[in-house]
């Protein structure tokens, strides 16, 4: 199968296969063709040019798209789209003045969640989240990291990630799995942390490990989760069993989790609303992507992750959506685009950068995904006639897709 897309206004992110990440002042440059083409054969992209290049080429499939733009799909390297049920209570109660932390210690948030998954069986629960991949595969994600974490029992855990195992069994989409048994702490274990501790690294890790369910593991490194003494005992052992660390630190507080991050090698170190100076410095030279979710500041309220100050520092920054049913109920990265434009004063360059090659690299897969890039899998967006691609996060509330290309094959034709 070869595909064709001719007389693009403009091609968006165009770059060399070595280039897998971008940082500081490089984020404010988005490469681009105007006037081009595109050449696909099966999911690979072949060739790219101007138009006056275009010459002699067959396709299967010719799409013309005048007046459009053509990009990469979002590479959503942080969500928890796999649960059951929702949580528009909590929504109501932060309304009338309830915090996350105040919902928390009553027994609902995470704890809520994991109540209402361990009493869903494995096919609802696969039933309930395709709705989701369906919604955010037709909002232009190409690429997307998934997280257990609602389970907190090892049965529950392993459920989740085999959900997510049949997900990318029957989705065209990268998938990637992260294990988050350190979501927060069971009930059962409320005055036993090592406890639960224990289990998950005696009980789960090697489960999961022999089934091959996870790429990645991940703590949520907060006060009143898990310390870092905590953080530290879990990513050695994930490590042990080959999980990469990804570590959701700083969401409430800074307290030293982004540098247990960066001694870890961590991938990413995800949410970053609270950020000093130390953590800035620390990033620098590391291994480490930076991720920002601006879809879950908007919700609860909380500030936006200082992206200014972490490019302005020479850094690079990712944005993901961190879908979950509680903090980010939308998995919509085109608004996760907008917001960190409006909110986090983000250019659209350093946004659409952000949301698609360092995006991608937050999942381990820039060799594959997140730019166009001879070699690279045909997973495109074609956007509806427009001025503009500064257009995409300006009209915030519209939908400007025309189509979605995943490995080749258009997706809603």
């Amino acid at each position: 199968m070869t595909l064709l897309i001719i007389n693009i206004k403009e091609l968006l992110q165009i770059r060399e296969s070595h280039t897998l990440k971008v940082s500081g002042i490089e984020m404010k440059t988005l490469p681009s063709i105007k006037n081009a083409f595109l050449y696909v054969e099966n999911d690979v992209i072949i060739a790219f040019g101007s138009m006056d290049t275009c010459h002699n080429i067959k396709a299967d499939k010719t799409i013309d798209a005048k007046d459009k733009y053509v990009l990469p799909t979002w590479c959503d390297s942080h969500t928890h789209i796999v649960y059951s049920g929702n949580r528009e209570q909590e929504f109501v109660d932060r309304i009338n003045g309830l915090s996350y932390e105040d919902i928390a210690r009553r027994g609902g948030g995470i704890l809520n969640s994991a109540k209402t998954l361990q009493n869903t069986s494995k096919d609802e629960l696969y039933k309930q989240s395709i709705k989701r991949i369906k919604e955010v595969i037709y909002l232009g994600t190409g690429a997307l990291e998934i997280k257990s974490g609602y389970g907190l029992n090892v049965e529950t855990e392993l459920k989740m990630l085999r959900v997510i195992r049949r997900i990318k069994e029957n989705f065209p989409i990268s998938i990637k799995s992260t294990f988050l048994g350190a979501h927060a702490i069971p009930l059962e274990y409320k005055n036993d942390k090592q406890g639960y501790i224990d289990l998950i690294i005696n009980k789960m890790l090697p489960k999961i490990s022999n089934e091959k369910l996870a790429n990645y593991i991940d703590v949520f490194c907060e006060k009143g989760y898990f310390s870092l003494d905590d953080t530290e005992q879990i990513l050695i052992a994930g490590k042990q069993f080959g999980l990469i660390p990804k570590i959701h630190v700083n969401q409430f507080n800074s307290f030293g989790g982004v540098a247990l991050g960066v001694k870890h090698e961590a991938l990413s170190v995800d949410h970053l609303e609270e950020l000093s100076e130390d953590d800035i410095e620390t990033l620098k030279d590391s291994v480490t992507m930076p991720v920002a979710l601006p879809s879950c500041s908007y919700f609860l309220s909380i500030p936006y992750t200082p992206a200014r100050r972490l490019i302005d520092a020479g850094l690079p920054i990712a944005l993901a959506s961190d879908y979950n049913p509680g903090s980010t109920p939308s998995g919509n990265m085109n608004f996760v685009v907008s917001t960190a434009c409006i909110k986090m004063k983000m250019t659209p360059e350093e946004a659409i950068n952000a949301a698609t090659i360092n995006g991608a690299y937050a999942m381990g897969i820039a060799d594959n995904y997140g730019s166009i890039t001879i070699g690279k899998k045909a997973n495109l967006i074609i956007t509806k006639a427009i001025p503009s691609y500064q257009y995409l996060p300006y009209a915030f509330g519209t939908n400007l897709i025309d189509s979605v290309i995943i490995n080749g094959q258009l997706i809603n034709d």
